[in-house]
């Protein structure tokens, strides 16, 4: 029980035994906290035969949230396992791909522990788990984290936006993506905060939920919050709304306000970092911008736009880069940092291509796309091939043709998307970002 994860869920057993822990808004179950260490201790002895080889290799599973989830995460913790969650949409073959590539002990099959051969032996006992980035660029790139980063980065989102105990997240972003690793997880595990988690992520599906169980944080992604904000429900217990996974439009964060009475709360963060920079007041989020550093991250301006993260919670495997004894890491984001510690998301690094001999930024693209009238999301891409194609994905109730001439009055012409489609939301993926291959489909396989 050496283990940082395992030493911070005893004292919290110790002090939350007999609270609530998650409830299964889907059927109605609820556990307390020690009810779901002898849920994952019961999962443990139903396979008693593997679990002297789980041991500092890595298992992935992917499993729906749900009481089921916290059964296999703590019970793999308890034998020292280094755990790798999905998301559970991942096809069975997928699944079984990454666990070969990833050199796994086990792959969770669905029913049962499926032993891989050649699997890797993991020597440092303080290594607990494997976050996949997205995959966005190639195949998904694997990051390894101690417990001790791990429980960093929930005490850096807990302090920062005062989530207690005594506050009931309510989890619809899938617990093993490092959003909800950083928000739902650790901060149950770690400083006893309970969650339910929700039925489906649909508007009145959401209402009936905090209707029933009346949750008070609810950290979501700017799809969910734009549906909320067009919609007719009631969300009394919301105290606390956070969006993260993709930009946010400032039209859903004020048509948000607006319609629930209180301000959505941006928060910046990545896989290798953990959590960045949050918006405190929820003023920030109105106009853009995405807050200052959150407490214990030191935030530096570096070389051109870009921003060096120091903290606790970085990712050190594999990474020499370090800021004193904190990890440090480059963000491939274009940012600007203000004189008061303010931060603005100006795209990503790079991100500018040539077309017809003209080079064209597709931030610059997309921002003149987002300033139109009625417009809610932009995406920007081009098509591949020796002579690109400028296309884009537009949600708006606007027509491709209104939306050209509009763009005519000051922009120039080779910066106005050869390709345009108009949508009413964009395609979601299952962690809850947006589908950016299934829009690149969309413009370009027509």
């Amino acid at each position: 029980m050496s283990h940082a994860l395992l030493q911070a869920w005893q004292k919290t057993l110790r002090r939350c035994g007999e609270k609530r822990a998650v409830v299964q808004a889907a059927d109605g179950q609820v556990v307390t906290f020690n009810q779901l260490d002898m849920r994952a201790s019961a999962w443990l002895k139903a396979h008693a035969t593997e679990l002297s080889r789980l041991k500092r290799r890595a298992v992935v599973l992917a499993v729906p949230n749900g009481i089921a989830w916290w059964e296999m995460f703590l019970g793999l913790l308890q034998v020292g396992a280094v755990v790798v969650p999905l998301d559970a949409g991942e096809p069975p073959e997928a699944q079984r791909r990454i666990a070969e590539n990833l050199r796994a002990g086990f792959w969770w099959n669905g029913t049962k522990l499926v032993e891989l051969a050649g699997a890797k032996r993991f020597r440092d006992p303080a290594i607990s788990l494997i976050k996949l980035t997205s995959g966005s660029t190639g195949q998904p790139q694997p990051l390894v984290f101690t417990g001790e980063q791990l429980l960093a980065d929930g005490r850096q989102v807990t302090a920062t936006m005062q989530i207690k105990p005594g506050d009931l997240n309510y989890a619809l972003i899938p617990l093993g993506h490092s959003y909800g690793l950083g928000n739902l997880v650790i901060p149950l595990l770690a400083q006893g905060v309970p969650l339910v988690c929700g039925t489906a992520a649909f508007p009145h599906a959401i209402a009936v939920d905090f209707a029933l169980w009346k949750p008070t944080v609810f950290p979501g992604v700017p799809a969910m919050w734009r549906a909320l904000a067009a919609s007719d429900v009631v969300l009394d217990s919301l105290r606390l709304g956070i969006s993260a996974g993709a930009p946010l439009s400032t039209e859903v964060a004020g048509d948000f306000a607006a319609r629930f009475g209180q301000r959505l709360h941006g928060f910046y963060g990545s896989s290798e970092t953990g959590g960045i920079a949050y918006d405190r007041s929820g003023l920030a989020t109105l106009t853009g911008a995405v807050g200052g550093a959150m407490l214990g991250v030191k935030l530096t301006g570096w070389t051109r736009e870009r921003l060096l993260v120091s903290s606790a919670a970085v990712v050190t495997h594999g990474n020499k880069r370090r800021d004193g004894k904190l990890g440090a890491w480059i963000m491939p984001d274009r940012v600007k940092l203000n004189v008061r510690g303010s931060l603005t998301l100006l795209g990503r690094h790079g991100n500018t291509v040539k077309i017809g001999g003209r080079r064209v930024n597709l931030e610059e693209v997309t921002a003149h796309l987002r300033r139109l009238p009625v417009v809610s999301d932009v995406w920007v891409g081009v098509s591949e091939g020796s002579e690109p194609i400028l296309g884009a994905v537009v949600v708006s109730s606007r027509s491709v043709a209104e939306l050209r001439a509009a763009m005519q009055e000051n922009t120039a012409a080779w910066k106005i998307p050869k390709k345009c489609v108009v949508v009413a939301a964009f395609p979601l993926t299952a962690r809850g970002k947006t589908d950016v291959r299934a829009l690149h489909a969309m413009v370009f396989s027509s």
